[in-house]
């Protein structure tokens, strides 16, 4: 709840600022929180609320290789400026070796040496690093370390 807080706080100081980039992105972070809090009918906890900043940062960074197809560089911009002030609401990020070492970990830990034990990698691994790590790298990781 500490960091939807936060977010209600930055919008505030936002609207004084006049901040337009601030002011959009926050609000599109507190419909997005509240409209996943009306779905699980359930306030959501921080780890919740990163969830679904990281998920707006994943449907810029879509919205930046979509103006790009349609050849709209102008829109591009707007999206970089968005996606940097959102990240400001992530916890801060593993590096790749911080995150091996994680994963070596979790495959030690579960017994995993085939790609078919990927499931159990992730199920230890996604709860130690949720938020610090986007899951398609995750995955790719334990993945290459799987068929090694």
């Amino acid at each position: 709840m500490e960091l939807k807080l936060r977010l209600s706080e930055d919008l505030k100081d936002a609207l004084r600022a006049n901040d337009e980039v601030r002011k959009t992105s926050i609000r599109s972070i507190l419909a997005a929180i509240k409209l996943t809090e009306v779905e699980k009918g359930a306030p959501l906890d921080d780890g919740g609320v990163v969830s679904v900043v990281q998920k707006e940062i994943k449907q810029r960074k879509e919205s930046i290789q979509d103006a790009e197809k349609a050849g709209r560089p102008e829109l591009i911009p707007g999206f970089l400026q968005e996606i940097s002030e959102l990240e400001k609401y992530l916890p801060k990020q593993l590096t790749i070796q911080e995150l091996e070492q994680l994963i070596r970990s979790a495959i030690e830990q579960t017994g995993a040496v085939s790609p078919t034990d990927m499931g159990k990698v992730m199920k230890v691994i996604m709860p130690q690093v949720q938020g610090r790590a986007a899951n398609d790298q995750i995955s790719s990781i334990v993945r290459s370390l799987l068929t090694k």
